[in-house]
């Protein structure tokens, strides 16, 4: 493993940052935990996180244990190698519903063309959509258009360092946000996706946990001054060690894992709460596919509405390719123009 995963990337200048934990939401006073968690302040004292014991050398433990095993095996990806606020955003964006290897080629090919929030609002959607073509959920592409164009009225051009901030953009969940603060201001708050909360659930707590207790015990689990290096790795054990059919071998808490010293017995503790995910339909023959070839056919230029089901996928099933036209329409994708679904306004068809 490079110095390059682990610490600031080549040629970023250092910055010095407040080490202070993320606050509980405005107009909402913590509770005792929850306080622990914003000062660091902890002593000796054990911690319970909305019931989930953590005393200082268990974290101390965990914290080691991870560093550990991502100074050796963390994945080299792409955006690991930059702090630039704007592409953490995009690939953050692009990682939504998304697997790793799928986001690869078009997150270089878009931070290319579109290197900062202000050259992607001046652009035309059909060519931010353009660039986002291989990724499928095209709603993404209109919203990071629209969070494009929200940096650049609201915060010059910047991505903002705040929590709220970042909520506030079109697209933008709590998760999205956090890790923006993480991996690009390397602010001290955990990252909790699936498999995180998985992990938690599994070799921490040994038992389910609300998405609000896996938050919490997350925050309290990353090492001041060491969020993206911990953070990153995490997400990189949960893929690989912690998903719905966990492989333990090789993970680095295998040996602390509460539900395995507790025998591992069913039902898993994270088939429940904030461990769970619901199963995606199967892409082929789905709805999904067909917006998805329509909006690459609209790149070419406007579908007659006679030719929707064909351009679909689905020869004779009229309705359905007309609903789903619709639903392009509403999302920003298409607009009417007559009888033709044509692509939004503000851009010729790109004619290859």
């Amino acid at each position: 493993m490079t110095a390059l995963s682990m610490t600031a990337p080549s040629g970023a200048a250092p910055r010095a940052r407040d080490r202070r934990r993320l606050p509980p939401p405005a107009g909402r006073a913590p509770d005792r935990a929850a306080a622990a968690v914003a000062t660091g302040g902890l002593g000796g004292r054990v911690l319970r996180p909305s019931g989930v014991e953590l005393a200082p050398a268990q974290v101390a433990g965990i914290q080691r244990a991870v560093l550990r095993w991502g100074a050796a095996n963390m994945r080299q990806l792409p955006w690991r190698a930059t702090r630039d606020p704007w592409h953490v955003l995009v690939s953050e964006v692009m990682l939504q519903q998304t697997q790793v290897p799928r986001v690869l080629g078009p997150y270089g090919r878009f931070v290319a063309r579109f290197p900062t929030p202000r050259a992607c609002a001046e652009a035309p959607l059909l060519d931010v959509l353009g660039a986002w073509q291989g990724l499928g959920y095209n709603r993404r592409a209109v919203n990071l258009h629209r969070m494009a164009a929200a940096l650049v009225l609201g915060h010059g051009g910047r991505v903002p360092e705040d929590l709220g901030a970042l909520v506030a953009l079109p697209g933008v969940g709590p998760y999205t946000a956090r890790a923006v603060l993480a991996f690009a201001f390397e602010h001290d708050c955990g990252i909790v996706d699936t498999n995180v909360a998985r992990l938690l659930a599994r070799a921490v707590a040994g038992r389910p946990l609300s998405r609000r207790e896996a938050q919490r015990v997350a925050d309290r689990l990353v090492p001041v001054g060491r969020s993206w290096a911990y953070n990153q790795t995490v997400l990189d054990i949960g893929s690989r060690h912690c998903a719905a059919v966990p492989d333990c071998r090789g993970c680095p808490l295998r040996r602390r894992c509460a539900w395995r010293r507790a025998g591992a017995d069913e039902p898993d503790p994270a088939r429940q709460g904030a461990g769970t995910s619901r199963r995606q339909a199967p892409f082929a023959g789905s709805d999904r596919q067909g917006r998805g070839r329509l909006v690459a056919a609209l790149l070419e230029g406007p579908v007659p509405a006679a030719r929707l089901a064909s351009v679909a996928g689905w020869p004779g099933e009229v309705r359905r390719a007309r609903a789903v036209a619709e639903s392009l329409v509403a999302d920003g994708l298409a607009r009417w123009d007559r009888d033709r679904l044509a692509a939004p306004e503000g851009h010729p068809p790109n004619r290859r």
